[in-house]
């Protein structure tokens, strides 16, 4: 397992060939300290561990690893969709328009999704999936996410990789100046 930055991990799920509908996720507070923990997987990519922490609201910090080649019989129930968790809402990751006729093109596929889910019945999650494809998001899908705690899940992720959980909060301690926090703007 080799630790990376957090920054650097998305943007190999950002570059990574699969279906990007088959990403899942599980987040919340970190069980100590604070930050926050991400695991993002799929099927045929693998499980990412993220541990970040929001500096001020422009730069987060953060470190990760990929602990897993693939999301197996055993890791599948500790996600949400498929066969595991319900899961709470949704996430996208997504790399943005490289110039400004590419967000332009991309704004009119997203407005005329919109105008379409309009005038039709549909459903939050079709129109979810619809507007993903407008952008040519690379990586989304549900997530289990709690803003105020830690869902049940990321604990269970937590132990299944206990190893990679204890090597990225080393490594998460030394980037986080945990006396920064509560300071504002540096």
């Amino acid at each position: 397992m080799r630790v990376r930055d957090w920054d650097d991990l998305v943007a190999d799920v950002v570059e990574s060939d699969v279906d990007p509908e088959g990403w899942r996720a599980v987040s919340g507070d970190r069980s100590s300290g604070v930050g926050e923990d991400m695991y993002l997987g799929h099927r045929n990519a693998g499980v990412y561990q993220l541990k970040t922490f929001a500096k001020n609201p422009f730069e987060v910090r953060g470190v990760g690893a990929h602990v897993a080649r693939r999301v197996d019989e055993d890791l599948d129930p500790l996600f949400p969709g498929e066969a595991g968790l319900e899961g709470s809402g949704h996430f996208a990751v997504n790399d943005g328009p490289a110039d400004e006729d590419e967000a332009e093109t991309m704004a009119s596929r997203v407005e005329e999704v919109v105008r379409t889910h309009a005038d039709a019945p549909t459903t939050p999650d079709a129109l979810f999936e619809d507007v993903m494809d407008a952008m040519d998001a690379p990586a989304y899908g549900p997530i289990e996410h709690d803003q105020y705690g830690r869902p049940d899940a990321l604990d269970d992720l937590s132990s299944e990789f206990e190893e990679a959980e204890e090597v990225l909060e080393a490594e998460f301690e030394d980037v986080v100046d945990t006396s920064a926090v509560g300071r504002g703007f540096e």
